[in-house]
């Protein structure tokens, strides 16, 4: 009796799992930054996402999600300070091409139906620190919205040093459409 139990339970969780929704990201997806420089904020962008999202508002422990831009794409609008960005004392772009976020878990955020909050682990640099996202997650038929954003210390990754002009504080946003 207890074989038969444990063989349905493995066969509810693996079928499960595997009817997990896939979506694909699409067009007019950004990750954008904001960070104060001298006192003036700097707005920026990161291109060249990739995403695996396994996403299930009923089911958040199968689901996941895996993001990753590149380094290389740092556009603030300014080609001199994305210069600098690119070298050795910031992102490093030669040695470390990616930023990725690969998640932990998930939980509903409160009793409104479309917020949630999101473990993950942030790998910049080389260095993976965990953080939390909350997030807010629209389905409408074939497509879906996720939008968040976070703040993280830029010194925890070791982009750039200490400085009298360049705040620590970072401002992450996403807002990934995805189709399925």
């Amino acid at each position: 009796m207890k074989k038969l139990f444990i063989i349905i339970c493995f066969n509810l969780l693996f079928f499960n799992a595997l009817a997990q929704t896939e979506w694909k990201v699409a067009t007019g997806s950004a990750v954008t930054f904001v960070i104060k420089n001298a006192g003036l904020k700097v707005d920026g962008k990161l291109e060249g996402l990739q995403t695996t999202i396994k996403f299930d508002s009923q089911n958040l422990a199968t689901s996941s999600i895996e993001a990753s831009v590149e380094t290389q794409t740092i556009n603030t609008d300014n080609k001199s300070r994305d210069g600098h960005l690119r070298k050795e004392e910031y992102f490093d772009v030669a040695k470390f091409p990616k930023i990725t976020l690969k998640s932990i878990s998930f939980s509903k955020d409160g009793n409104s139906g479309n917020n949630y909050k999101g473990k993950f682990k942030l790998t910049i640099k080389g260095v993976t620190k965990e953080i939390e996202i909350p997030f807010s997650y629209v389905e409408n038929g074939n497509a879906a919205t996720f939008k968040g954003s976070f703040t993280i210390n830029r010194l925890d990754h070791k982009v750039g040093g200490n400085s009298w002009v360049l705040a620590d504080n970072v401002i992450i946003s996403l807002n990934i459409l995805a189709i399925k």
